[in-house]
């Protein structure tokens, strides 16, 4: 089972963003992130989960832990019907963000994906990290990201 946890962040929304990811695969743990000039927090919750799950063979297991509803219940429950009105909401408007909804199903086919939404900034040590990495892009700088031995990895990967 494939472990990954995802936060997004931006400066003014929109304004300077980033994202960030903590993924563990088997004994070994990579962290990656990256930053968009002018955002929404929400375009860049959505940039952290597709970057991870692109990352990622086919076919395999995945939890994946993300502190946004919009995302969480996006991915599993409104995207279908999204999907099946061409890409309209219920109340018949155009889907926002739909090219990275888009992108995140197709990220999403043929992998298992159990999707669970954490609370930010409940103590949630991988969670943190990825708010970490996010704001440190959003704010222009370049993080340090692990990548290595999940047995020195520093951050508890519990939810």
């Amino acid at each position: 089972m494939i472990i990954i946890f995802t936060d997004g962040s931006s400066k003014g929304n929109p304004g300077p963003g980033g994202w960030g990811a903590v993924i563990q695969h088997g004994d070994e743990v990579k962290e990656i992130g990256g930053r968009d000039e002018h955002t929404t927090n929400n375009k860049m919750e959505l940039m952290a989960c597709i970057k991870a799950l692109e990352s990622l063979p086919v076919g395999v297991e995945v939890t994946l832990y993300s502190d946004a509803t919009y995302v969480v219940k996006g991915i599993t429950e409104w995207i279908h019907g999204w999907m099946k009105n061409n890409w309209r909401t219920s109340q018949k408007k155009p889907v926002e963000n739909k090219d990275l909804w888009m992108d995140l199903y197709e990220a999403s086919v043929d992998k298992k994906i159990h999707w669970s939404l954490v609370e930010g900034h409940a103590g949630v040590q991988a969670n943190e990290r990825c708010d970490e990495i996010a704001t440190s892009f959003a704010d222009g700088a370049k993080p340090y990201l692990y990548n290595g031995p999940k047995h020195e990895y520093k951050i508890s990967l519990r939810a």
